[in-house]
C-alpha cells in the first residue's frame, strides 16, 4: 500500500483556461445574441438569393474561414477565400508581412468573383488592423457587399490600425461578431509576463456555427430547405449532397474550380467528393 500523502488539490492552468472558456462561451452567447442574429439574417439573405457566402481570413484566421466551408452540418453555398502566402503552411513569418500588404485583398476579391447583389462577405482578422483584412472590408463596402467581422474589439481597440487608410475592421463591418479576446489573445497567465493559450480559434468557430444555426432556422420559418451538408461517413450522404449541389449550378462549381486552380489539387467541378466530410 502506497505510503504517498495527497497534494492539495489546486486549480491547475488547464482547469482555469477550461472555465474562462465556458465563461467566454456563455458570455457571447448572452452579450453577441443580437449580432449573430444580425449576422444570421445576412446568410439567410444570400441563401434566399442564391448567392455565395465568401468567408476570408490572413494567418491563424483562414482557419475559421474554413471551419464553415465544405464541413458536414454546416452550410453548402460558402466560398473560402484562400491564398497560400497568407497563410502558415509555407512560411508563417512571410505570411505575417504579407497580410500588411496593400492592394492584395483587391486581386483576391476580384478573382472570387464576388456578386453585389447577392453575396455576404465575412472578414475574419482577431486584431483587425492589418492592410489585407481592412482592405478586403475596404473593397466589400464601396460595392455594397454586406460584410461581417469576427474579431476582438478589445485587442483591435488596444492597437493602432496599419492599413493605408487609417481604418481598423469593425469600422467597416455590417456586423461585429466580438470573440471578446484580449489583446495579445493568449489566456492563461502561468507566471508574470507569460500567458498561454489563445481563444480566438474556439471563440470564433462558437460564434460562426452560432450564426450559421441562425441562418438555418430563418431557412425553416420562410419554408426554405437549408443547404446544410451531410457528413460523407454517413449512408446516403452522396446522394443527398449531390441533390443538394445541383441546386447551385454555376457559380459554386466555379467556385470549386478556382480552388483547384490556385492549389492544383484534384477537385472536379459539380463534384461530390469534395463535399464528404468527417
Amino acid at each position: 500500500m502506497s505510503t504517498a500523502t495527497q497534494t492539495p488539490v489546486t486549480t491547475s492552468a488547464v482547469e482555469q483556461f477550461a472555465a474562462a472558456v465556458r465563461e467566454m462561451l456563455n458570455r457571447a452567447t448572452e452579450q453577441q445574441g443580437d449580432a449573430i442574429q444580425a449576422a444570421g439574417a445576412l446568410v439567410f439573405r444570400t441563401l434566399e438569393l442564391g448567392g455565395l457566402v465568401h468567408a476570408f481570413g490572413t494567418g491563424h484566421s483562414h482557419l475559421l474561414a474554413e471551419e464553415i466551408y465544405s464541413r458536414a452540418g454546416g452550410l453548402l453555398p460558402v466560398n473560402v477565400i484562400q491564398s497560400a502566402p497568407l497563410m502558415l503552411h509555407e512560411d508563417a513569418v512571410a505570411s505575417g508581412d504579407w497580410e500588411r500588404l496593400p492592394g492584395v485583398a483587391a486581386v483576391l476579391l476580384e478573382h472570387a468573383a464576388v456578386d453585389p447583389a447577392r453575396d455576404t462577405l465575412i472578414v475574419i482578422s482577431n486584431s483587425g488592423r492589418n492592410a489585407v483584412p481592412v482592405e478586403a472590408a475596404e473593397w466589400a463596402r464601396a460595392r455594397r457587399v454586406p460584410i461581417i467581422a469576427v474579431m476582438s474589439l478589445a485587442h483591435s481597440r488596444s492597437q493602432s490600425s496599419l492599413a493605408p487608410s487609417g481604418k481598423k475592421l469593425y469600422e467597416l463591418a455590417d456586423v461585429v461578431l466580438d470573440n471578446a479576446g484580449m489583446p495579445g489573445d493568449s489566456l492563461v497567465e502561468v507566471r508574470p509576463g507569460l500567458r498561454v493559450a489563445a481563444t480566438s480559434t474556439i471563440v470564433g468557430a462558437f460564434l460562426l456555427r452560432s450564426m450559421v444555426l441562425s441562418a438555418v432556422e430563418k431557412c425553416l420559418a420562410a419554408g426554405i430547405r437549408p443547404p446544410v451538408l451531410t457528413s460523407g461517413n454517413l449512408a446516403g450522404a452522396r446522394e443527398a449532397n449531390a441533390e443538394l449541389v445541383a441546386n447551385y449550378p454555376g457559380r459554386l462549381a466555379d467556385a470549386y474550380e478556382r480552388q483547384r486552380r490556385r492549389h492544383g489539387g484534384p477537385i472536379a467541378s459539380q463534384s461530390t467528393h469534395e463535399l464528404e466530410q468527417a
